[in-house]
């Protein structure tokens, strides 16, 4: 039984350190997103001399990146959960799941 509860431990260990990991993968790609989006405004602005008036290449490329930032803070949500499966950790990881589906 205390190999069970030594396990048990380590593997929150372990999914914290994941959980993490993912949470930082997807901070980094919400700022990747924000600077490419970024890079083709000025650009288009530096050519142009005006700002866009209709950006969708800026709303796409800003918007994949979140949709990718989405997908590592729902992984993140998943190993959390998994390992404290508590009412609100579910009730995030539902809404999530809905905002994800949805955005994509």
């Amino acid at each position: 039984m205390e190999l069970i509860h030594s396990w048990h431990a380590n593997l929150g260990t372990i999914a914290s350190a994941l959980k993490l990991i993912l949470e930082s993968v997807s901070v980094f790609c919400v700022a990747l997103g924000l600077f490419s989006a970024l890079g083709i405004a000025l650009s288009h602005f530096f050519r142009t001399g005006r700002f866009i008036s209709r950006p969708p290449s800026v709303r796409l490329k800003f918007g994949t990146w979140l949709a990718v930032a989405l997908e590592f803070q729902l992984g993140a949500d998943i190993v959390a959960t998994t390992v404290d499966p508590t009412m609100q950790t579910l009730t995030e990881l539902a809404i999530l799941a809905a905002v994800r589906t949805f955005l994509n």
